[in-house]
């Protein structure tokens, strides 16, 4: 059985009609682990007890398999009576997962950043939360800028994990027709093909973005 290229066209909008899904979860997941990590990486700074608490959860969750931690969300909670939606543990799974890595990269951010600007806000009586959000956060967000995006789009390709706990993204959708024609080329292709024009789609977006802060700051 040949590769058709008419049953591939055939699959579009089946698996468009799950893009919506995916999406969704790549933007959730991308807020979640934003916050997430920047939570984890001002709590690691804020004292010698929780740092080192701190550094080895970033540590867990970075060297373990996001499968691993999603199964575990899925199968293993509700043997003690918590069952969570199958979307809720998807965004939830790779929100954990992605902010080890981007707590690094805020980390690298916030570093890159010079002393005497904590220094001159502690001088001027602002307090810290307002020191982090007004001052610190948009010069960490203009350093990171490239490496974040990377993770994004790198969130955007995670999606297709959670096929195995039954959220409907295009990578399920492709596997439930291939299961129904037996057909896995076509349907894979097109699923490949639409990830690629995402990720090229999120990097560029990422790349225009750095510029006008390049930009901003020359000014």
């Amino acid at each position: 059985m040949g590769f058709s290229f008419s049953y591939a066209l055939e699959t579009v909008p089946y698996i468009l009609g799950a893009l919506g899904t995916t999406l969704y979860v790549t933007v959730l997941s991308c807020i979640g682990a934003s916050a997430l990590a920047f939570a984890m990486e001002v709590t690691r700074r804020s004292g010698r007890i929780t740092g080192y608490a701190m550094r080895f959860l970033i540590d867990f969750i970075r060297s373990t398999p996001v499968l691993a931690q999603l199964y575990f969300l899925f199968f293993v909670l509700p043997f003690y009576g918590i069952t969570l939606p199958p979307l809720v543990v998807g965004v939830g799974g790779l929100s954990i997962y992605f902010s080890g890595y981007l707590a690094e990269v805020f980390k690298a951010g916030i570093d890159a950043i010079p002393r005497g600007q904590w220094d001159a806000a502690r001088a001027l009586h602002i307090s810290t939360g307002n020191t982090l959000i007004f001052i610190i956060a948009p010069q960490m967000l203009r350093n990171i800028a490239a490496p974040m995006g990377n993770y994004f789009v790198s969130i955007l390709k995670a999606t297709p994990y959670l096929a195995v706990i039954a959220v409907p993204e295009m990578l399920g959708e492709a596997f439930d027709l291939a299961a129904d024609t037996f057909r896995y080329a076509e349907p894979i292709l097109v699923v490949g093909i639409l990830f690629l024009a995402l990720a090229l789609t999120i990097a560029q977006l990422v790349h225009r973005l750095e510029k006008h802060m390049q930009k901003s700051l020359k000014r």
